[in-house]
Parts: C-alpha cells; structure tokens; sequence
C-alpha cells in the first residue's frame, strides 16, 4: 500500500498520536481525560481528518472481538459469585511449606487463572488472598504481589481469552483455540518457572529470614461499670405492748422521780400504783385479744394456703401444657429452618455445579474449533438463565469502558493504516524477517562469514 498524500499522513499520524499517548499516559497534565476517552478522541479526529469516512470507522470495529470480551468477562463474574477465586485463594495456603513454596504456587495459580479469566480479573481477585496470606504468615507482601503480576501476564499470552490483544491477533489471523494453546504454552510454562526462580533470587534473603513480628498491641480492657447501690435506712417495726424491761424501767423513772416527802406523798403513789395496776391488766386482756385474732387469723390464712396452692397447681398444670406446646413449636421451627437451610445448601452447590460445567463446556467447545464469540455469549446467557434471577447486578460488573476503548482503538488503527504508514514500514522490513525455514538463516551465517 502506498503513502496517502502528506495532509493525511500528518493529521494521521497526529490523531494516532494523541490516541497513543493517552493509552500509555492516561493523565498527562495537558489533557488528563483517561484511555478511554483518548481511544474515542482518537477515532474521531480520524474522521473528523477525513481520514476515513463514517461508515468506514463503524465497519472498523471488530464485533466479534467485542462479543468475546463481553462473554468471557459475564463468565468471569458468575464463576467469582461461585467462590471460584476463593478456591483458588484456598490452594495458595493448602500444605504451604514456607514462603518460596507460596511464591511458586502464586506464579502457577495466577498464570493458569489468567490464562482461562483475563489477566486484569486474576490480579484484582487474588491480590486480596495474597495480602491476607501475607498478613497471617507475617512476611513483606511486595515479592508475592510481584509474583502474581508478572505471572498474570505470562499465563495470559497462552490463550486468545487471556487478554484482549490476543483477541485482536487470535481472531483477524484466524488462528484457533487449540492451535494458539499448543503454540504459546511450552513457552508459558518455561517464562512461569523462569519468573518464580528469578524472584526467589531477587528476595531470597527476605524470604529466607522471617520478618521480626511486630509488638504485640496492649490489649485496652474496658473497665468494669461500678455499680453505685443505694442504701435505704432501716425502719424499725412499732411493738403494740411494752416488755417488761421497759414497765421496770418506768417504775424506777417513777420512783425516782418522786419527792423526798415519802410519808406525804402516799396517797400520790398508791393512785399511780393502781393506775399501773389497771393498765397492766388493760394490756394483758388486750395481749389476749390479739392472740385470740391471730389465732383466727392464722386458721383463716391456712384455709386460703390451701385455696391458692390448689390454685397454684391447676396454674403450674396449665403453664406446663403452655410450656410443652411452646416447645413443640420451637422444636418444629428449628426443624423447618434446618430444612431450609440443607435445602438452601443443596442448591446453592448444584447451581455451583452447574456454572462449572458450563465453564468446562465453554472451555471444551473452544479446544473443539467453534466460533469462539458466539460460544462465549451462549456460555455468559446460559449462566444468566441458570441464575434465574434479574442480571443486572452481573450485567453492570461487565467492563464496558474497556468495551468502549477497543471501540474507538479499531476505527483509530484502522485510520493510520489508511495513511500508508504501517505498509511502507512493512515493506522496509519484510526482505530481513524471513526466517520461516532453517536453510535461510543457514545462508545468512554463510554470507556473514564470508
């Protein structure tokens, strides 16, 4: 393809520019407005350029890519809903022998939950397994966390589902599944084991030494509320007759108090001594009466003891019915929310089952050569009737920025394509690149001797 004319290879180059520096420099103090924004920056200053024309830019986007992406990224959010992620978090502390065990089991487990799930969904799931894993066994989190970065990305390139530009190579050469697995996988095991084997080396003295724990924090006891009593005074209780002590002891008032005139005042204390005389016989018929009525009294209350006992056995007969029924039902509650729950139990593990199936019929259908877009979106709305409930909160879980991003990437390397640009470096190139047999790169080694 030749050049377009300068105009269109300037104003090109200018708009893949901008679209090229926003994607690897999302904010740039002069224009801070994010890769995705930039990628449809890009494809409109293409046409707004007249670089390609609108239909031209809508022809430009790839729609199976997009298909892929969307169906692969939906299976992504029902297996992370499966507790899918969460058993693969589980495999990185099971039988763990020590921090450079766990730096291969995150290199392993990350390149395979990369190569099936997408790169970006491995790293934002398993990173909090990773931190937690660290946190417990009180080592520096860094070394694991490259680990898991790096080998996301390795275990990635071995399938066109493990990152959207394998996609975009996978599906416009038309390379199948099966043939890009077999190609790239021999190269993915040797690049996971190179990169474990080169971060124990980085970090082999900080993953050799334990880290020194930590003071252990005071633990803050809350004190005891002190409970303030109130102490009410005592009430003495009024007797209604006097005691003997207290008759003696107003008899020796009384005589003491009388006047040295014994003789003449004779007559004064034999009226007192008659009036003593008369009112102790007032209290002990009053002392009588009172036995009397509690006699009466106490007949009276034996009588009514024997009322509210039978009362209170026909009421504690009647409670221990109440009770026994009460129990009845609190055991037919407990009995019917037990069922519920084993009810609750089994289908939420056959619908566990069930995502997982699907994901290994997806996953088989693509080793077996179908189309590789419509079999990701019939695996993504197969979980979505499984689930059987509204798929809204999955639907808004779907990355659509990074939908919207090839969008606009398509029309904008579509327009510099147009310009002539990449042919004419191609052509340049093309004469030095080819070393598809052995007997060619035989006759350069001879030509460089010579």
């Amino acid at each position: 393809m030749v050049l377009a004319t300068s105009v269109n290879v300037v104003l090109g180059s200018l708009a893949f520019a901008i679209f090229w520096v926003l994607a690897v420099f999302p904010s740039v103090p002069f224009l801070p407005i994010g890769r995705t924004a930039g990628s449809l920056l890009g494809a409109m200053l293409m046409v707004i350029f007249r670089i390609i024309t609108p239909n031209q830019a809508y022809d430009a986007i790839d729609l199976p890519i997009l298909g892929l992406l969307f169906g692969t990224m939906l299976v992504s959010v029902y297996l992370e809903r499966a507790d899918m992620f969460k058993y693969l978090g589980k495999l990185l502390s099971w039988k763990s022998k020590g921090a450079k065990d766990l730096i291969f089991r995150i290199c392993l487990i990350s390149a395979i939950s990369s190569a099936f799930f997408t790169n970006d969904t491995s790293c934002v799931v398993l990173t909090e397994f990773v931190l937690k894993i660290a946190r417990q066994r009180k080592l520096p989190p860094h070394p694991f966390l490259l680990a898991l970065a790096s080998s996301a990305n390795i275990g990635s390139s071995v399938t066109p589902i493990g990152n959207p530009q394998n996609l975009v190579i996978a599906i416009q050469s038309k390379i199948s599944f099966g043939n890009f697995l077999i190609g790239i996988l021999p190269a993915m095991l040797l690049g996971v084991v190179a990169n474990g084997v080169i971060l124990i080396c980085m970090y082999w003295s900080l993953l050799s030494i334990p880290k020194d724990e930590e003071d252990a924090a005071i633990e803050v006891v809350a004190e005891d509320d002190l409970n303030s009593h109130r102490f009410s005074p005592a009430t003495m209780s009024h007797f209604t007759s006097l005691s003997s002590q207290e008759w003696k002891s107003t008899t020796e008032v009384i005589n003491v108090q009388s006047p040295p005139n014994l003789y003449g005042n004779m007559g004064n204390v034999e009226t007192v001594r008659n009036r003593l005389t008369s009112s102790e016989n007032d209290i002990h018929s009053v002392h009588s009466d009172m036995l009397e009525s509690a006699r009466n009294s106490n007949a009276s209350k034996e009588v009514a003891n024997d009322a509210s006992s039978q009362k209170r056995e026909e009421t504690t007969t009647s409670h221990n019915g109440a009770s026994v029924e009460t129990l009845r039902d609190t055991l037919s509650v407990q009995s019917s929310e037990g069922k519920e729950d084993l009810i609750m139990r089994w289908k939420r593990m056959l619908w566990k089952s069930c995502i997982y199936l699907v994901t290994i019929g997806m996953l088989i259908a693509l080793l077996m050569g179908l189309n590789m877009s419509w079999t990701a979106i019939t695996a993504a709305l197969a979980l979505v009737v499984l689930d059987f409930k509204d798929a809204r909160s999955c639907l808004e879980k779907v990355s659509y920025l990074l939908l919207i991003f090839f969008c606009g990437m398509f029309i904008t390397v579509d327009g510099f394509n147009k310009t002539g640009i990449p042919s004419t470096l191609w052509d340049l190139m093309e004469p030095y690149a080819q070393i598809d047999r052995f007997s060619y790169l035989e006759e350069k080694w001879q030509h460089l001797q010579l």
